[in-house]
């Protein structure tokens, strides 16, 4: 049977009416329509709601300036400090439209005079890029921060974006009468930099397609300039003298030119000078003014460039000023030079072709291209130091880590194994630390699967006699970590990194206790090495997995880092450990092997060491029939002895088989070229059938403080 449809089910619901209600306020709201505003409101609309990105009808009527209708909304329950999308509060947009009835109004309302969206621009900020002048001095009257820099999220900090000041919104944006108030009236701080290292003057440098330069950008840099901002900064690599050339601007040039702060030499990352891009822009002025200033003529063919566009009079300029139509330094640097890295090679002929002034004996140019990593201080860059190609670590002369490292390698130069300091230049506040160049860290080398050539062992020693060098120069290391391990082009491995060091003073107490830091620290780097880097150091697991190599010995080591000996004094232990069975050679555990196996032969011996035998016996599983792993052929010849003394017998115990092990060390000339050939390498032959045996002998012999036969300093060789 049919039936007529319901009137309910043709209509809206009460949701979608609201709905569409709450879109019609948010437009009559746009409109100014007041009336209707009030209808709607009336007809159950959402004050609050809303729109695309975010927008409510609050944040509407305060971008309009319609002041009559915010009090309306405000009185009608609108949220006075709701956000957009971006974070933005309706206090945040008066300041854009730098309406200071509305400002007070929010203010009185629970807004926060600093408060700031999801980018850091504050009320404050906005009003000065606006240009908003009326606002601004309201806003510092009812105490807005006039230094504050803008405020941002992890992630663009990393991208080292945030940190600018309303100070650098003006002066970007060629508000004169802004900058000169927040300057003169407001107490802003004219070299306050960014994030990305921009002062207020490099800002008003700034150019881009929706912000031209203009008169008024340069009166602010003018401005800015004669109040003391600093021209050191760069942008891009470029100088702010390269900057000003860039624009043209004469006054700024020579502006500039006066403070004599600007290396007038300095090219960009592209090898250009201030000269070079003034002979481009065919502006005969300025490169007057630079000559005159005696900026060189000799880098990059200067004659080349003014003769492709003809311009007799820079030819005649530059002539005058000793320019020569050759090939210049630059081009035969590019032609000549190689380098022996093949990580860097390519990145140190590029840095090689461009002319940077030296700093001391240091030649580095700071940009992305030759950096070789970031940190909290200021970066690792290429460079080259007395002619030697070097990696630079840049700080701050005021950073406290950067005067603990120079003390430390200053102190610890005659080493082997700390990573080489070459020496430090200081320039504008920098302060450059110059190092061996190597090709990568430790966690790198393990990340590559074609790198395989260096043993774990071998990577783990010479680190461990790294920190007792350091030791011995009286510091402790205090940030053992992969990152800190490098590695040369001839795979050499280095310690780096001694900006957190600590020098060993004090009481035995206070040393002691830096001393254990680094045993903790080495402590996880046996793991992390023996596991070849699989788990990263900061997840390694409680102990050595089972399918490690030398799981035993790595195992054993870590202990003896984390418990260590307690008869044997802090400062000794790691001079100890290195000569730990972890680090012996097959041919150092076999000849351990047979001494050992020659005293247990003796009667004398036995009766005077019983303790000892029963330690070596203890755990009769772990060794068990061990005659079963020997070739028979073997075991018959070994067992036939001196036929005046009768045929030798051996028990099924630890003893026993280092009995033959030592009887094959000292016999196996004499026996027949069958034996001789299974036992070719006796060390390989017992080490593979028996890979626990020098670790069970060695904690067995420890543990009873039997030492005769552990190799000591005096002879590491055994």
């Amino acid at each position: 049977m049919n039936q007529k449809p319901s009137s309910k089910a043709s209509e809206p619901s009460g949701k979608g009416m609201a709905a569409d209600k709450s879109a019609q306020l948010f437009r009559a709201v746009q409109e100014g329509c007041f009336e209707e505003v009030q209808q709607l409101l009336e007809e159950g609309a959402d004050i609050n709601f809303k729109a695309n990105y975010g927008w409510t009808p609050l944040h509407s009527a305060v971008q309009g300036d319609k002041v009559e209708l915010v009090h309306f909304l405000l009185d009608r329950g609108a949220a006075p400090c709701v956000r957009k999308d971006n974070g933005a509060t309706p206090f945040i947009v008066a300041g854009i439209m730098g309406n200071v009835e509305l400002l007070d109004l929010f203010l009185s309302k629970g807004s926060e005079i600093n408060e700031r969206d999801d980018n850091g621009f504050t009320a404050f900020m906005e009003a000065a890029w606006h240009g908003k002048e009326e606002a601004l001095r309201f806003l510092y009257g009812r105490g807005a921060d006039v230094n504050l820099g803008r405020i941002v999220g992890e992630e663009k900090r990393v991208l080292n974006k945030g940190g600018t000041t309303a100070l650098m919104d003006a002066a970007r944006r060629g508000h004169v009468a802004i900058v000169q108030a927040l300057v003169d009236e407001m107490g802003a701080d004219v070299n306050i930099s960014d994030n990305r290292d921009r002062n207020a003057f490099l800002h008003a440098l700034q150019v881009t397609p929706s912000e031209p330069w203009s008169q008024a950008k340069e009166a602010a840099g003018l401005f800015l300039l004669e109040k003391g901002a600093e021209t050191t900064k760069r942008e891009g690599g470029k100088t702010t003298l390269i900057l000003a050339v860039e624009q043209q601007s004469q006054e700024l040039v020579n502006a500039i030119l006066e403070k004599d702060e600007v290396d007038i030499d300095k090219a960009d990352k592209n090898g250009q000078t201030a000269l070079m891009v003034a002979v481009e822009k065919e502006n005969c002025d300025i490169a007057r003014m630079l000559c005159e200033k005696n900026a060189r003529t000799d880098i990059g063919n200067l004659n080349e460039i003014a003769r492709r566009t003809y311009n007799r009079d820079m030819i005649k300029l530059l002539g005058q000023y000793g320019a020569k139509a050759s090939l210049s330094q630059l081009d035969l640097n590019q032609v000549l030079w190689t380098s022996p890295s093949r990580h860097w090679g390519s990145q140190l002929q590029a840095l090689s072709a461009i002319y940077c002034r030296m700093t001391g004996k240091l030649k580095i140019f700071m940009s992305e291209k030759y950096k070789i990593q970031r940190s909290s201080q200021g970066g690792v860059y290429l460079g080259f130091y007395d002619g030697a190609e070097v990696a630079v670590k840049v700080f701050s002369v005021r950073s406290e880590n950067a005067n603990r490292e120079r003390t430390c390698l200053k102190n610890c130069r005659n080493s082997n194994h700390l990573l080489k300091y070459y020496g430090s230049e200081e320039q504008n506040s920098c302060l450059y630390l110059c190092f061996t160049l190597c090709e990568q860290n430790l966690e790198e080398y393990f990340g590559r699967a074609e790198n395989a050539d260096l043993k774990s062992k071998d990577i783990l020693k010479t680190i461990f006699q790294a920190v007792q060098e350091l030791h011995a120069f009286g510091f402790g290391h205090q940030d053992l970590h992969p990152s800190n391990i490098l590695i040369d082009a001839a795979d050499k491995v280095f310690l780096a990194d001694f900006d957190k060091s600590k020098k060993l003073i004090g009481s035995d107490s206070e040393k002691n206790d830096i001393i254990r830091e680094d045993l903790k620290g080495l402590e996880k780097l046996v793991l992390y090495i023996a596991m070849r880097g699989q788990t990263r150091f900061e997840e390694l697991p409680a102990q050595c997995p089972k399918d490690a190599v030398n799981n035993t010995e790595v195992e054993d080591l870590r202990k003896c880092l984390v418990k260590p000996d307690e008869k044997t004094p802090v400062s000794e232990q790691l001079a100890k450990l290195i000569l730990h069975p972890y680090f012996w050679s097959n041919q150092m555990k076999y000849r351990f092997l047979r001494d050992v196996g020659n005293d247990t032969g003796d009667t004398t011996w036995k009766k005077e060491n019983g303790r000892i035998l029963e330690a070596l016996n203890r755990d009769k599983n772990q060794f068990k029939d061990w005659g079963e792993k020997i070739d028979q052929e073997v075991l018959e010849c070994m067992s036939m002895g001196n036929p005046s003394k009768g045929k030798r017998s051996y028990k099924n115990c630890v003893a026993s088989l280092l009995r033959l092990i030592r009887n094959i060390g000292e016999h196996l000339n004499e026996k027949d070229d069958q034996v001789k050939k299974i036992l070719e390498k006796p060390e390989e032959y017992f080490l593979s059938r028996f890979p626990e045996l020098t670790m069970h002998v060695y904690q067995a012999l420890r543990s009873q403080s039997y030492v005769k036969h552990f190799p000591n300093t005096l002879t590491p060789h055994l």
